[in-house]
């Protein structure tokens, strides 16, 4: 996982990229990706487009950066809460999806736009990305790769079976409003896991 900065971003830079964020998310729940435009971002974020223009290039730039923001955010959950379940293969909750789970339950409004729906992929792609490894993270851990040979199962696409599994459980719960706890939701995942496809998720 990559580093923390060591240099604290200006408040004031962070303050204007969130206004950016927020009117990205607003508007995105009144109209499609291709009707946005920088002056609409602008004016909903209530700054002008110099400003935009001084934290991005366009549009594609904006979500480019979002996306790394989002990937960032996530990896320091990841980075924090994985010696948690290090060697860990029993029913209770992955500790570290647990924690991924509210992250986007307390993030509600900006995932339930960039996951929850087909407007922007780039989100989904980079977090379908980030599932695998750490799938593959959790396979090689408890030390699974001889269970999958001697299954005839290839690793790569247990990764594939897995990080897809997870993504899509979490794409539904944001689709249909959070209807459970994010222990709850992390708790079913690992009763599935270990009762139904031999621990593979």
């Amino acid at each position: 996982m990559k580093d923390e900065k060591k240099s604290a971003v200006d408040p004031r830079i962070l303050r204007t990229r969130q206004l950016i964020r927020g009117a990205f998310v607003e508007l995105l729940q009144e109209m499609d990706i291709e009707k946005l435009s920088v002056n609409k971002i602008a004016e909903r974020a209530t700054i002008n487009r110099v400003t935009f223009y001084l934290h991005y290039r366009d549009i594609t730039d904006m979500m480019e950066k979002m996306a790394d923001e989002m990937i960032e955010h996530i990896e320091r959950i990841v980075d924090e809460y994985a010696p948690h379940f290090e060697k860990q293969r029993t029913e209770e909750a992955w500790p570290v999806l647990v924690k991924l789970l509210e992250h986007f339950a307390d993030n509600a409004s900006f995932y339930q736009v960039v996951l929850a729906t087909k407007r922007t992929p780039i989100f989904t792609e980079r977090l379908l990305k980030l599932l695998s490894t750490l799938v593959k993270a959790k396979i090689d851990r408890v030390e699974m790769e001889n269970e999958l040979e001697e299954s005839g199962i290839h690793k790569e696409i247990a990764i594939w079976y897995g990080s897809s599994a997870l993504i899509g459980t979490i794409v539904s719960w944001l689709r249909y409003d959070m209807p459970y706890s994010p222990h709850f939701l992390a708790k079913q995942f690992s009763l599935i896991r270990s009762y139904s496809y031999n621990d593979l998720i």
